[in-house]
């Protein structure tokens, strides 16, 4: 499937699945690649899983060690105990994540959801994130883009069957393929004892007061964290995309010092799956340009 999608890559890796424990929560994540290569910690957008990255990791895993994570509540680490999923909830995880894996310093990769995820890291841990690459993630949020997530995860949850999640996918995104459409649901639906299908992500996240929208207060703490980016950083954005307008991403790279602005043609919100080929090659660019650090753990 991914040559079929135009994803290069050296070798058939087959990604490792492992856990660690934070703040009280099993976390799950896939680890690519070789321990000593630096390490990329990839997190993924909200609903999501770590298989999100399955693509670009393939492309990468022959040179970095990739983590993916799957965040709280999401694929299969564990749910909130208490609903909690705010900004600094993730962040304590991230942070406890990393320091659990004695990662001493990083490159961050982080979709929608998980952009925002690093960009509060980074603005706050500048001394180990040595590089950063934002997908479809800023500060604020066009109405149209989360309108449209709203009312996907708003839908009835309990389907008869793993087709019919298909057709609502097909539905909801027409650049996917209906063999990658398969692909990504096989890691992010799991069947009930009734025999319904489900998503994996936590219930909650589809309530109301947990739903994607634009909460002013968050919004300016985010606008905040990108004054204090340090790191050089790759803004990617869909051509397409209706949750980051271009404004905002120009934004964004004008407050952070060194940061650069890559449109991918052909792209909507979810740009790794949408033209895995062309953003593989933009986060290979950038990651080529960046200085190798002396310690990679």
């Amino acid at each position: 499937m991914a040559r079929a999608a135009g994803v290069k890559f050296s070798s058939e890796h087959v990604p490792k699945d492992a856990y660690v424990t934070a703040n009280g929560l099993r976390f799950h994540y896939l680890e690519w690649g070789e321990p000593d290569t630096p390490t990329i910690l990839m997190l993924h957008g909200y609903g999501q899983t770590c298989h999100s990255w399955d693509f670009a990791a393939l492309s990468l895993c022959d040179r970095y060690r990739v983590l993916a994570l799957d965040q709280r509540g999401h694929g299969d680490s564990d749910w909130s105990t208490n609903g909690d999923y705010s900004l600094p909830a993730y962040q304590r995880d991230i942070t406890t994540i990393v320091d659990a894996l004695d990662l001493a310093t990083f490159l961050l990769i982080g979709l929608s959801m998980g952009g925002r995820n690093a960009l509060a890291y980074a603005a706050q841990h500048s001394h180990r994130v040595e590089g950063m690459i934002l997908v479809d993630s800023a500060p604020e949020h066009r109405p149209a883009g989360a309108d449209a997530v709203r009312r996907f995860v708003s839908e009835q949850d309990e389907l008869d069957s793993f087709e019919e999640f298909v057709s609502r996918v097909k539905g909801y995104n027409s650049r996917r393929t209906e063999e990658q459409i398969r692909g990504s649901l096989q890691h992010n639906l799991k069947q009930l004892p009734n025999g319904k299908w489900t998503w994996k992500y936590d219930k909650v996240l589809r309530s109301i007061e947990h739903l994607p929208k634009q909460d002013r207060h968050t919004t300016l703490h985010l606008w905040n964290y990108v004054n204090r980016v340090r790191c050089p950083t790759l803004l990617i954005r869909g051509s397409e995309s209706d949750m980051i307008s271009k404004d905002a991403a120009e934004e964004v790279c004008r407050k952070i010092p060194d940061c650069q602005l890559t449109i991918v043609e052909n792209a909507g919100h979810l740009v790794p799956g949408d033209n895995p080929s062309k953003f593989n090659e933009a986060v290979s660019d950038f990651l080529s340009e960046l200085k190798p650090a002396t310690d990679h753990r």
